[in-house]
């Protein structure tokens, strides 16, 4: 069972990781407007990823003998300034999150809560890849800001990200 400060401290997460899904798709929405399909798409896939976390959560909760409770999710910004902009609030986002699972830790350590840390473990991991995957576009982005063929590179490079659903989570 559920300590109820980790119940709801998840229940928080899992609100946050489908506003990260919601922010995403906002920016996968602002990728399409502007013509740059492939940054479309790796957003979307970015999204969706956040889902998989949503549903493992989810999953985790229950599993755990607690109850999933959802709140408010605030809207995302639907403009940027331009593609660098968008993947510096990317990178800040993930930073934020990182920071979110990391206080779930301290929280899971302080309870002596070690099902839910060997839990958190997989999402500690992640966010190592995620923050990495999005310095990586932004350094791409910024050795091509004065060249707008580069742009067109990355997009192609970009959209061949794809989704692939998580067998162990049942999507």
């Amino acid at each position: 069972m559920l300590d109820e400060r980790m119940q709801n401290a998840l229940n928080e997460q899992i609100n946050w990781e489908i506003y990260s899904s919601y922010l995403y798709f906002s920016m996968s929405a602002y990728f399409e407007s502007i013509s740059l399909k492939g940054f479309a798409n790796w957003m979307r896939v970015q999204a969706m990823e956040e889902l998989t976390h949503v549903k493992r959560f989810y999953n985790y909760v229950i599993e755990r003998g607690g109850r999933v409770l959802f709140s408010e999710i605030k809207s995302p910004p639907n403009e940027w300034e331009s593609p660098l902009h968008a993947f510096q609030e990317v990178i800040e986002h993930e930073k934020q999150v990182t920071s979110r699972i990391n206080s779930l830790m301290d929280l899971a350590i302080e309870l002596r809560d070690h099902a839910t840390t060997s839990f958190l473990k997989w999402f500690i991991d992640e966010q190592v890849e995620e923050e990495a995957s999005a310095d990586e576009i932004i350094q791409s982005l910024k050795l091509n800001e004065n060249n707008p063929g580069g742009l067109f590179l990355i997009d192609k490079d970009l959209a061949q990200r794809t989704f692939i659903p998580p067998q162990d989570i049942g999507i």
